[in-house]
C-alpha cells in the first residue's frame, strides 16, 4: 500500500523555523519525484516546492528563499524546511509523488497543520 504520512507540524511563532517530515512506505521512494503542497485556510491546495530522484530543487516564487526541500532515500523521508515563517504560511501541508517536476501529484498524503502566530 502506497503511503505518505506527514509530521513535523505545529503551533509556531512569526520568525521562527520550522521543518517538516514525510515518510514514504509502499513504493521505492528513490526512484520518484516528489513534493510539497500547502494549503492555507479557506483557500486551494498550492504546490510550494519539489524535488526530483537526484535531489535537484524547484520552488514556488512565493517561498524561494525561505522554504528548502531535501530528501534522504535510505529512510524514505521527504523533509521540508522553512526559514522566517510567516503567518500566511499557516494552513496544512501535504507530501505528494509526482510523475514529473511539477506536474499533478497522483499521491497525497494526509497532511500536516501548521499554525504561524505573531
Amino acid at each position: 500500500q502506497v503511503q505518505l504520512v506527514e509530521s513535523g507540524g505545529g503551533l509556531v511563532q512569526a520568525g521562527d523555523s520550522l521543518s517538516l517530515s514525510c515518510v514514504a512506505s509502499g513504493f521505492t521512494f528513490r526512484q520518484w519525484n516528489m513534493g510539497w503542497y500547502h494549503q492555507a485556510p479557506g483557500k486551494e491546495r498550492d504546490a510550494v516546492a519539489w524535488i526530483n530522484a537526484n535531489g535537484n530543487a524547484e520552488y514556488a516564487d512565493s517561498v524561494k528563499g525561505r522554504f528548502k526541500i531535501s530528501r534522504n532515500n535510505s529512510n524514505n523521508t521527504l523533509f521540508l524546511h522553512i526559514d522566517n515563517i510567516k503567518p500566511e504560511d499557516t494552513g496544512t501541508y501535504f507530501c505528494v509523488r509526482i510523475a514529473h517536476m511539477q506536474a499533478p501529484p497522483t499521491i497525497w498524503g494526509q497532511g500536516t497543520q501548521v499554525t504561524v502566530s505573531l
